[in-house]
């Protein structure tokens, strides 16, 4: 089924109203057992007024044993430059994505996901009926202004100074505030014990990769931080066998596919009039999306039966 922007928000919205309303049902905190592992660690104090400004968890180190850093809950609350000088930020090209969906193959493949999650998820878009239609993958969109970090009573969820918006689930106690408070549908929710293999059992819970999974918990889109400190591409962005993701630093005004192609980032985003989902609403996304046209493929097929054709 062919999708317009605005039926993919009205989507959006219809899957926040549901969220919200499982929520408003109470007895969340009844129905799921606490985890014996993953006490929520408490807050470093701040300094008196300090609401809206930079927090450290004291309980969750970063690398090389710096405190992890969260944005504490305060609207519109400007995100810093990380100090390392890292800015991460993606690019889907429209034209060339095919709808192949290796995107969201190699995410679940990569961080175990659940069934019935995709961190990444490609839809079939129709803006209009005269228009030909056209996929587009929705990862998180790593928001620089996140309603969900906002709405976390626990910190579960952060925004690291690099621009990715963390998930840790030994600290998620269920709410479902993010889900209701993100707009782009990024996030889903372990409504029962995921199976695990014996692979992910002798894994230690790693919020970098992200393989451990657990009831009760919320997950998304992590922009494969463990793959980025090594250097290496995104999962989903080396899957893409059309090079239509492009993954770098925002700092560096490089980015780069799986075609081994790089390039300026600005320059990208300016001469294909580059946009972002709902920037309108102030989220500041750093997903920014290239629009389909001078396509490199055939568009989805039609639903319709193709009309016959007398030859004479």
């Amino acid at each position: 089924m062919d999708l317009s922007r605005r039926s993919l928000l009205k989507a959006m919205a219809a899957g926040v109203a549901a969220a919200a309303g499982s929520w408003a049902g109470g007895g969340i905190f009844g129905r799921f057992r606490r985890r014996a592992e993953g006490k929520v660690p408490a807050l470093a104090a701040g300094p008196a007024g300090s609401t809206g400004t930079l927090v450290r968890l004291s309980g969750l180190p970063g690398q090389d044993g710096d405190p992890a850093v969260a944005y504490a809950a305060a609207a519109h609350r400007p995100v810093q430059h990380a100090e390392t000088g890292r800015r991460w930020v993606m690019v889907i090209d429209l034209a060339r994505c095919d709808g192949c969906r290796e995107c969201t193959r190699a995410c679940t493949a990569m961080h175990f996901v659940p069934p019935g999650q995709e961190w990444i998820r490609v839809y079939e878009m129709q803006d209009h009926e005269a228009a030909a239609a056209y996929w587009l993958p929705r990862p998180c969109m790593q928001c620089d202004n996140p309603p969900c970090v906002k709405v976390c009573p626990v910190s579960a969820t952060w925004k690291r100074e690099d621009g990715i918006v963390m998930q840790d689930t030994s600290r998620c106690i269920g709410c479902r505030f993010c889900i209701a408070a993100c707009p782009y549908g990024a996030r889903g929710f372990n409504w029962v014990e995921p199976l695990e293999t014996e692979e992910q059992r002798r894994q230690p819970h790693d919020m970098e990769w992200n393989t451990r999974h657990f009831k009760g918990t919320t997950e998304k889109c992590i922009f494969c931080p463990a793959l980025v400190r090594e250097g290496t591409l995104p999962a989903c962005v080396t899957a893409c066998p059309m090079g239509a993701i492009y993954f770098g630093d925002q700092m560096e005004d490089a980015v780069a596919n799986s075609q081994g192609e790089t390039v300026r980032f600005l320059a990208l985003i300016k001469e294909n009039a580059g946009y972002r989902l709902l920037e309108e609403l102030g989220t500041e996304p750093r997903v920014y999306y290239l629009p389909p046209r001078k396509r490199v493929y055939p568009g989805p097929p039609a639903d319709t039966e193709p009309v016959a054709v007398e030859h004479r």
